[in-house]
């Protein structure tokens, strides 16, 4: 009898995870590495909110909290899907988790029976296709292109549904592409959900803030009412209020659905952090003043990292919508020989000879689901970002 589950053998490690460990080992031994494998922000949480965790220590709001989250977190869920989505969940309809992947974990776990696919475009977030294998799901791929802007197509979306579709995971602004739908091109993929009341939408928000220029952020539920019984809309405090290490994701969706994912996370992890529950609480109801600043210094970043990766040999990178990523091919340098010698035979070999030759951590798009390209956060300085963008222009040069 085997000690392991028979599941770990259908699932990957994280390749984001292992790219920052990789970074971390070097710069232990002494290299000068720049990493930008992380899906983080640099900016440091808002006073406001911090103030707002150190007043519950205060208070001694340290005790467990209700697995679904503390009411007054409920409510400011609750009332931000109004404001800000025109979506009109109660309180009851909403859940809190210890960060996004186990509001998309519990969703699946409570959800999924063998042979249930779940359709995922590609690029994707490198969790999805992992968490639905560990959950007994078959994840059904379908891939965007580069000409396309990494945006899939209401075609491509209904050849790819089945009888056996569950969910269909959408995540825009894009991890890890930055690809952003207008109303328009959402509006086209709704309506052939529409077509197929069997299919459920998980719709990740994670990154609802952060889109640049005039660009105009829409949801499934919200461009489409009669998705709403059937889709579970996530998002978090993460990424725009720059809590990545406080854990706080949220969803809301069918009342059934989010007492079945209360059930899950009552055995399995109960309520998230207090503190970081009361944090959130300010960060949703508080001023976000902050967030307009924090994107226009990630639309220069942007600007910048595009500029200079369309500079280096074999680079081609368009130029995102939304989030801080950029995904560039690097399909003009397969075939050709590194300077360590080494042939670059795939967008792996080409991050690998990227570390060990210039110092640059970056992530292979293969590990994304598409490929030949790579993924840049570039959630960091300009200093960095452009030293980064320098290494990467001489290492491509370099190659021959």
């Amino acid at each position: 009898m085997a000690f392991l589950a028979d599941a770990l053998s259908r699932v990957k490690p994280s390749a984001t995870i292992a790219v920052s460990q990789k970074a971390r080992e070097l710069k232990a031994k002494g290299r000068d590495v720049i990493g930008l494998g992380a899906g983080e922000p640099d900016f440091d949480t808002p006073d406001n909110i911090k103030d707002a965790a150190i007043e519950a220590i205060k208070r001694g709001e340290t005790k467990y909290t209700p697995v679904s989250g503390i009411p007054e977190l409920r409510k400011a869920i609750a009332a931000k899907f109004k404001r800000e989505n025109g979506l009109d969940y109660t309180p009851e309809q909403t859940i809190v988790g210890t960060g996004g992947k186990q509001i998309l974990f519990n969703a699946f776990m409570a959800t999924m029976n063998a042979g249930d696919e779940v359709v995922i475009p590609t690029p994707y977030w490198v969790s999805y296709p992992e968490m639905v294998s560990l959950c007994g799901g078959t994840p059904v791929f379908v891939a965007t292109t580069q000409e396309n802007k990494f945006k899939l197509t209401a075609e491509d979306l209904d050849k790819a549904i089945t009888p056996k579709t569950k969910w269909f995971i959408f995540n825009s602004p894009s991890n890890p592409s930055g690809a952003a739908y207008t109303h328009d091109e959402l509006k086209a993929l709704t309506d052939v959900l529409m077509k197929h009341p069997h299919v459920w939408i998980l719709t990740d928000d994670m990154y609802e803030h952060l889109t640049y220029g005039d660009f105009k952020f829409a949801t499934p539920a919200e461009v489409e009412p009669g998705l709403y019984e059937r889709t579970l809309t996530m998002n978090g405090v993460s990424k725009a209020y720059a809590m990545t290490g406080w854990r706080i994701g949220y969803a809301a969706g069918p009342l059934a659905l989010i007492k079945a994912m209360d059930m899950i996370q009552g055995q399995q992890t109960s309520g998230a952090c207090s503190i970081a529950q009361w944090a959130a609480v300010e960060a949703l109801n508080g001023t976000q003043d902050f967030i307009p600043e924090n994107k226009k210094i990630f639309e220069g970043r942007r600007d910048l990292v595009v500029s200079m990766l369309n500079q280096a040999v074999g680079i081609e990178c368009p130029s995102p919508e939304g989030a801080f990523y950029v995904y560039p091919s690097c399909k003009g340098l397969i075939g050709k020989t590194a300077p360590s010698g080494k042939v670059i035979e795939t967008d792996e070999d080409f991050v690998s000879e990227l570390l060990e030759s210039e110092g640059v951590a970056v992530v292979h798009g293969s590990a994304f689901g598409l490929g030949p390209n790579f993924r840049i956060s570039y959630a960091t300085s300009e200093d960095l970002l452009e030293e980064a963008c320098k290494r990467i222009q001489r290492f491509c040069a370099a190659c021959r």
